[in-house]
């Protein structure tokens, strides 16, 4: 468990990160007032990933390999981040839907709704906790991964 300190520490810091967003997202109304922007302004969220996965295989380079890693030694590294991310992805989510922004589903039906773009019963299958935390498991791998190998090119050193 020592090797995997600075990947642990950096998946809890991304789930911390995930968090801080939300209540973000929240406190601009992007979950009620102007849900209708949601799904643009939510993929900024890209830009502090991608930093939290730079910062920390930067520091894996610099503190557990001495200032050089392989390409290969990144990838890895960034693997096991989103492995921890991954398995954090169910709480985060659910901490979002309970407490951070509880009515966000509502919302999102409604909005859905009344502009036509879903049915009830279809917002209602979509937009619920299950299936968000399932989204959360399929996409937190999938991101983590494209970041990882894309993020890795650029913190490699040798």
């Amino acid at each position: 468990m020592k090797n995997l300190k600075i990947e642990i520490k950096w998946a809890i810091i991304f789930a911390l990160m995930t968090l801080l967003w939300m209540v973000l997202e929240k406190a601009v109304g992007l979950h009620d007032v102007h849900i209708d922007k949601h799904m643009t302004y939510t993929n900024f969220f890209a830009i502090p990933a991608i930093a939290v996965y730079v910062f920390a295989l930067l520091e894996k380079r610099k503190n557990h390999y001495h200032g050089k890693m392989t390409y290969m030694q990144g990838f890895i590294c960034g693997l096991i981040i989103t492995l921890f991310v991954t398995i954090l992805s169910p709480l985060t989510q659910y901490i979002t839907s309970t407490f951070i922004t509880p009515d966000y589903f509502q919302n999102a039906i409604a909005t859905g709704v009344s502009t036509g773009k879903t049915t009830q019963e279809a917002g209602e299958a979509y937009f619920n906790l299950e299936n968000y935390i399932i989204q959360g498991l399929i996409g937190a791998p999938v991101m983590g991964m494209i970041t990882t190998a894309i993020v890795a090119i650029f913190t490699r050193k040798n």
